[in-house]
């Protein structure tokens, strides 16, 4: 008898509702759960995975990516594998590590007091997300627009890229199995999945093509099989 695959736990990114991994997670085999979080600090949303994810493949993008690995390098035994999709380890330099977390201690005062329509319309206009389409843009606002100001703010001060510290050193013992995701368009990502991969010594990375930060919104299905295929191969 053929053993079953591992449940798999799908994280979102920042600024992002659980249903955003929904293209994806359809076309996988179930048990299949996607993270709805309640809580919008970094230790709050670790304690979630960790509640949600015994015996889980971990799936994460960006800060989600970054929230998955950390939580799957706190306690490797609770999971059965880890995939990041536009995600780093951390940022190794301390100078641009302290110059992002200023960066992010601004922007978390200002989404404070914005408006939330004002903040999803300067989220949607980052170079980042520059190759997505309007359409694919437009699918993603009411998601964004449900957001709380105040809890993006306080995950921003908690989880933000500057405040967490590298753990690059840490994956070169790291035995869980990972796969690394990135676009191809996604330059800064594509190198980190590429580092991930030679620095774990379990760890594969794939790129998808023609996409950017967001492969998984941008091109579902390829994403959905990488994801079938590493999880099927899973010890």
């Amino acid at each position: 008898m053929l053993a079953m695959p591992p449940p798999v736990l799908f994280i979102p990114g920042f600024m992002q509702p659980a249903s955003a991994w929904a293209p994806v997670a359809e076309q996988l085999e179930p048990p299949t759960t996607l993270l709805d979080h309640r809580e919008h600090s970094f230790e709050g949303r670790l304690a979630e995975i960790a509640a949600a994810g015994q015996g889980a493949l971990l799936v994460g993008y960006s800060l989600g990516g970054r929230l998955a690995l950390r939580a799957a390098l706190r306690d490797p035994d609770r999971y059965a594998g880890l995939v990041t999709v536009g995600a780093t380890a951390g940022i190794d330099e301390a100078v641009e590590r302290a110059g992002r977390a200023k960066a992010d201690e601004r922007l978390a005062s200002w989404i404070e007091a914005a408006p939330i329509e004002d903040i999803v319309a300067v989220w949607e206009r980052q170079p980042l997300f520059a190759d997505q389409s309007d359409a694919l843009v437009e699918e993603q606002r009411p998601g964004r627009l449900a957001q709380d100001p105040m809890a993006l703010a306080r995950l921003l001060r908690s989880a933000g890229q500057g405040v967490l510290d590298p753990v690059w050193h840490e994956l070169l013992t790291f035995e869980l199995p990972v796969l690394a995701i990135a676009g191809s368009r996604d330059d800064g990502y594509t190198r980190a999945a590429h580092k991930i991969a030679d620095t774990a010594p379990n760890a594969q990375t794939q790129i998808v093509e023609n996409t950017g930060h967001a492969p998984q919104l941008q091109q579902p299905t390829e994403v959905a099989s990488l994801i079938a295929v590493f999880r099927l191969n899973l010890p």
